[in-house]
């Protein structure tokens, strides 16, 4: 029957995520996809699969494990190849596929990788993956009628993302890191007009220039220095398996997730007005009231791709974001998280409307928050923390000023905090906003006792 027991450490809350031939193998790989093809036949769907990869060195063994496990499971799959995980959403939705798998280790070290799916046009986490683990461990029988083919997407999902797409010209600096978006991003520019240069489009799984996360602003050094060098409009960076973006403005600084998802909606909202537009709970107030005021109905949900996705559907969301720089826009697109296709919607209203990122950034007011502050906690004892710190929040404050939707924010008079489990690495997720600098600092001290209370120690510098 072909059990495996997997490692029970990859089995995350959005997808599969391990360290290659350490808690992650190829016969892991074979394991689950014979598993996913189970699944889909559990279900009375069809057999059809997509799989595709990003470029880290792992990749292409994994991928290869995985497809003879679908296979081997009666499934029928398109092999699209190397790119990015936005592209594998576009095939499943253009080749009207039944489910979908990319390899990737999105944003995490080079050793690292897993698998991101979808079956029947919905995201496939949470239950579903501890079920799918279950069914690894128990064993699934082969079945014939399984086959694979190899088909390149590229050009199609190209021509889809440029459609409407207007960049007049705009000055833009490029920044791959050296993850599977370097070739579709090649592609699009040479199709834009105005002034382009790409950073690091070469895919290179060793990541040799610099840690593809477009949200730590180490990783952002080169490009923040590229826009500055060049005078350019706009800095763009995205993750290893592009669908996470980073933007520099012209003016050198960061523009975090929530804020760029409320730049967005001024747009959307003006075709879309009084619609619902989502915010990750990590998200700034000031991003929800520039949201509200702009004519959506902003609404606080659960950070993840999955999460999301799944809100928007039930609500008809055009548009949802995350700080963490997963955009979503269902408004003449998807729904997907999509980084190149959000640079490109950026570009556009950028020159239709005539605001720069900069000019909406210069608009704001000013903001006192803490970045996304990273807490390390190992993975078989964050739960319990939360689990602990839940109870020391309940009985702290007034049940009012908590929201336990994902993790613990407590808002006050001053402001506002959060502590969340990352469901993707061995840590904590914290953050505060607060309407003075001294506030701040009374927030980011309050995070500090609630941890020490769950016998956790951190201090914020």
């Amino acid at each position: 029957m072909n059990a495996v027991t997997l490692h029970p450490s990859i089995l995350r809350a959005y997808d599969i995520r391990g360290i290659y031939d350490q808690t992650l193998s190829p016969a892991d790989a074979t394991a689950i996809g014979r598993a996913f093809a189970a699944c889909l036949a559990s279900r009375s769907l069809g057999n059809k699969v997509v799989v595709g990869r990003d470029g880290r060195l792992s990749s292409p063994k994994l991928a290869a494990a995985l497809i003879h496990g679908l296979v081997d499971g009666g499934a029928n799959v398109t092999d699209i190849g190397c790119g990015p995980t936005p592209m594998l959403y576009f095939a499943a939705t253009h080749l009207d596929a039944d489910g979908a798998i990319q390899v990737t280790g999105s944003h995490n070290p080079p050793t690292h990788n897993g698998f991101k799916m979808v079956m029947d046009g919905k995201s496939f986490f949470g239950e579903e993956i501890t079920k799918l683990g279950a069914r690894c461990a128990k064993g699934v029988p082969s079945k014939n009628g399984g086959r694979c083919e190899m088909l390149s997407i590229f050009d199609e999902y190209v021509n889809r993302l440029l459609k409407s797409a207007d960049a007049g010209d705009l000055s833009v600096v490029w920044d791959c890191g050296n993850g599977a978006s370097g070739p579709v991003t090649d592609a699009v520019v040479e199709r834009l007009t105005g002034k382009h240069q790409v950073l690091f489009s070469e895919v290179d799984g060793t990541f040799p220039n610099h840690h593809p996360n477009p949200v730590d602003p180490e990783t952002l050094k080169i490009l923040r220095a590229e826009v500055k060098s060049e005078t350019a409009d706009l800095g763009i960076g995205f993750d290893g398996d592009g669908d996470r973006i980073g933007i520099i403005d012209a003016r050198g600084r960061q523009v975090p997730g929530d804020l760029l998802t409320a730049y967005l909606a001024q747009d959307v909202a003006k075709r879309r007005p009084g619609e619902t537009m989502l915010l990750d709970v990590k998200s700034s107030q000031l991003a929800v009231d520039m949201m509200s005021a702009a004519g959506a109905n902003a609404a606080i949900w659960k950070t993840g791709h999955s999460h999301m996705k799944k809100k928007m559907a039930e609500t008809g969301s055009p548009l949802a974001g995350e700080m963490s720089g997963h955009i979503f826009i269902a408004d003449d697109y998807f729904g997907f998280d999509d980084a190149i296709y959000v640079a490109l919607r950026i570009l556009t209203q950028m020159v239709r409307t005539g605001q720069s990122i900069t000019a909406f950034m210069d608009g704001l007011p000013e903001q006192h928050a803490t970045p996304e502050l990273r807490i390390d906690c190992a993975d078989d004892r964050k739960f319990a923390v939360m689990e602990k710190l839940q109870a020391v929040v309940a009985q702290k404050y007034a049940p009012e000023a908590i929201n336990t939707i994902d993790g613990v924010r407590v808002t006050g008079t001053i402001g506002w905090w959060l502590i969340r489990a990352s469901n993707t690495e061995a840590a904590l997720v914290a953050r505060a906003e607060a309407v003075s600098p001294e506030t701040l600092k009374q927030l980011t001290s309050e995070i500090q006792a609630a941890l020490a209370d769950a016998d956790l120690s951190w201090s914020f510098d």
